[in-house]
């Protein structure tokens, strides 16, 4: 028994790490396929539900987990999610993706009734500066259209994440929420403007069995390795990875403005995070 206690932390940092990549992967993939006109973004977000759907339905051996109201805000995150990748750079989108889905969490407890502690505000209120940095007009800025339609995939990816804590069985349930998803994004792709090649096509399988299904699988399978607080400070890596795989992969060009925002949101999440409760104990 002792020997597997040693192994849980690197069971549990080794899956954590292939789940994080999958992460910033689902950014990298989803941009590299719009970007080129390879596929159109509800195409994509189609193709990227069922391909999920497929590989976490044969991982959790079922389909009928789940909630239509779960799968409604997934529709909402992944749709406007692609939407915002027609307009934005990747590293750009994951910053104000994983901002909008920690504000939201940090919002929901509120809602629930626990009162943020001072520190926490100063660091919220450090983030959304960093925020309003970067979507300040001027030379630099990214398109306003995407900002908003990335923020708002945040804020139904945070909803979902809500919805989901109470889950006894989260892949079982995420399996069925992206069955029920790629059933409800079928109209808006029916309708929407079809353009897809085997190049995008690829790319949205990849995104949805890989990215999606196997990174969310991973992240589940870490999860009881690490306390709540430890599973919010990680994923703020996922920016940081994006960023600079999208400079190294897709040539995207950094530049002053996020750099400095992103260190303004990053760092704010995770002072309202982190922090200390008690420091006198």
């Amino acid at each position: 028994m002792g020997d597997t206690r040693r192994s849980d932390p690197v069971r549990t940092a080794l899956l954590a790490s292939l789940a994080l990549l999958g992460f910033a992967a689902n950014s990298l993939l989803c941009r590299a396929a719009l970007r080129d006109g390879t596929i159109d973004a509800w195409s994509f977000t189609a193709v990227r539900l069922a391909s999920g759907a497929l590989v976490l339905g044969l991982l959790a051996r079922t389909w009928r987990d789940g909630s239509s109201a779960s799968a409604l805000a997934l529709v909402a995150y992944a749709g406007l999610f692609s939407l915002a990748y027609l307009l934005i750079p990747a590293g750009v989108g994951a910053l104000v993706l994983f901002s909008a889905v920690q504000a939201t969490m940090i919002g929901g407890s509120i809602r629930a009734g626990r009162r943020p502690r001072w520190i926490e505000w100063c660091g919220m209120a450090l983030a959304l500066g960093g925020l309003a940095y970067l979507t300040l007009p001027g030379a630099g800025a990214p398109d306003a259209r995407g900002l908003g339609l990335m923020a708002c995939a945040g804020i139904a990816w945070g909803v979902y994440s809500l919805r989901g804590r109470s889950s006894q069985r989260p892949l079982l349930a995420t399996s069925g929420n992206f069955a029920r998803g790629a059933l409800l994004v079928l109209p808006f792709a029916f309708f929407s403007p079809f353009e897809i090649g085997a190049r995008g096509l690829a790319l949205a399988c990849a995104s949805g069995a890989l990215a999606s299904g196997l990174g969310y699988s991973l992240w589940y399978a870490a999860l009881p390795g690490m306390s709540a607080t430890r599973a919010a400070l990680v994923q703020l890596c996922v920016p940081l990875l994006t960023a600079v795989a999208a400079v190294v992969l897709l040539r995207e060009q950094p530049n002053e403005r996020l750099f400095w925002s992103g260190v303004a949101i990053l760092g704010g999440i995770a002072l309202a995070l982190f922090w200390p409760q008690r420091r006198s104990e």
